[in-house]
């Protein structure tokens, strides 16, 4: 009878659920997947490795185009001197037509058709074979005789002030009618600005004569034009240039 006791009373403490030891780890419950965020993250991935490509591929595709120096301006008319550009790396663009630095020899064939200020990217819609004049604006042509320029040689973009000059004589000044000798210098222009000079032929430099051709307004094309033609116009630099 003790013997069956025991062995019941062992069945009985098996029967009860095991309790775990002190230390151990309960097991964790399975995690839920979520495929969803799983494929945003590799779209994320994709889209940023697609980005960094394209940026790449952005930056190796420049061209080097012509740039006016920062504090130089090309007036309208005015080829282009080397001195007042440079060269700068710009992304390709088909919309745009750059003008690049290999076709410098050829934009130096033509004339601005406007003023280019600094620091602007040159494009081939900036020039032409022959620059447009501006509104209210005339082009007239004056022959100077030496004395009747400045002694430094006038340049493209030069402001000048041309006058009419006479040296008439009414009488002589020991007459005693009181005759008097008159010279009279008319400003004709205040603000006339160059627009191209031809002074490098042998019989300039001989003669000291140069031919210029200045812009001027309008109104002030007759009274100009009249003194020209009678090889009585001097002209002067002013403050600006």
């Amino acid at each position: 009878m003790k013997i069956q006791e025991r062995t019941g009373a062992g069945n009985n403490r098996s029967a009860a659920p095991a309790q775990p030891a002190m230390g151990e780890r309960l097991p964790a419950p399975p995690r839920e997947r979520k495929p969803a965020l799983a494929a945003l993250a590799v779209l994320l991935i994709l889209l940023g490795a697609l980005g960094a490509t394209m940026l790449v591929l952005q930056a190796g595709d420049r061209v080097e185009v012509i740039q006016v120096k920062r504090g130089v301006t090309i007036q309208a008319g005015e080829s282009v001197a080397k001195s007042k550009v440079t060269s700068v790396l710009v992304n390709a663009d088909s919309d745009v037509n750059y003008v690049k630095w290999s076709d410098f020899a050829t934009l130096q064939k033509l004339k601005a058709k406007s003023t280019i200020y600094g620091g602007s990217v040159v494009v081939g819609e900036m020039f032409g074979e022959a620059a447009s004049l501006p509104a209210g604006k005339a082009s007239v042509g004056l022959a100077l005789k030496e004395g009747q320029y400045p002694a430094n040689v006038l340049k493209t973009g030069d402001t000048v002030a041309a006058y009419r000059v006479d040296d008439t004589s009414t009488g002589s000044n020991n007459n005693s009618s009181g005759g008097t000798s008159t010279d009279t210098d008319t400003l004709l222009v205040d603000n006339a600005r160059v627009d191209t000079v031809n002074s490098g032929d042998d019989a300039t430099i001989s003669t000291g004569n140069i031919s210029v051709t200045v812009l001027v307004d309008q109104d002030d094309v007759p009274a100009l034009a009249q003194a020209a033609a009678a090889g009585k116009v001097a002209v002067v630099l002013v403050p600006g240039n």
